[in-house]
């Protein structure tokens, strides 16, 4: 069976990314996928958090009603605590650029695992563990914990190259069309992969092997 690339676009704060990501990491050693991991920033500032969300009083609970239906079709339920973001000492702010140039940094010093390893770890504390991933600090301890070097992590979360990095996916998303997510995009057939449960996402990618055998 041939080997499929995949762009995988994602946000961290995105609670329908993290139900895609867990499926895509079964798949991706069952169909021997190269997966690859592009940042897409919903809101990228507290201006444009206002726009979509309102205030943040209101952009909390409008947010929160999206986890719980996310929750309500995820594989593990358990890991989504909304009891807990709901009570957060901070307001829901944008997280994803502050968490995106994290992704980033992990992946030139280790490569697309290290991105994708930073990514779940990151889903984990702003989903299960209502850690503000809005702050580079909450980032940098994560780094550490998945074992970068701090001192060299650091360096690189703040090289203005990491922000061209992720600009660069951004720039991608929008010349590919890509106006939501997860958005898997099969870099072989073209074809976009409908999210889904897994064997959904399974059964689509068995028929664009088909169409590169």
């Amino acid at each position: 069976m041939a080997a499929l690339t995949v762009d995988f676009f994602h946000d961290v704060v995105c609670c329908w990314c993290f139900n895609i990501s867990s499926r895509m990491r079964v798949l991706a050693d069952a169909f021997d996928l190269d997966i690859r991991h592009r940042t897409f920033v919903l809101q990228a500032s507290r201006a444009e958090m206002a726009v979509r969300w309102g205030v943040p009083e209101d952009a909390r609970e409008s947010i929160l009603g999206h986890w719980a239906v996310c929750r309500g079709v995820s594989d593990r339920p358990e890991l989504v605590d909304i009891d807990a973001m709901r009570v957060a000492p901070f307001y829901y702010l944008h997280g994803g650029m502050t968490a995106a140039l994290g992704c980033k940094a992990a992946e030139r010093l280790g490569g697309q695992n290290a991105h994708w390893d930073m990514f779940d770890r990151l889903q984990r504390a702003h989903l299960t563990e209502a850690r503000n991933v809005a702050d580079p600090a909450t980032v940098i301890h994560i780094a550490r914990e998945l074992g970068l070097e701090a001192v060299a992590f650091a360096e690189v979360f703040e090289d203005p190259a990491t922000l061209r990095a992720v600009e660069a996916d951004r720039q991608l998303s929008r010349a590919l069309q890509v106006r939501c997510i997860p958005t898997l995009i099969v870099r072989d057939t073209g074809a976009r992969l409908v999210n889904g449960p897994r064997a959904d996402l399974a059964a689509q990618l068995r028929a664009a092997h088909r169409l590169v055998a």
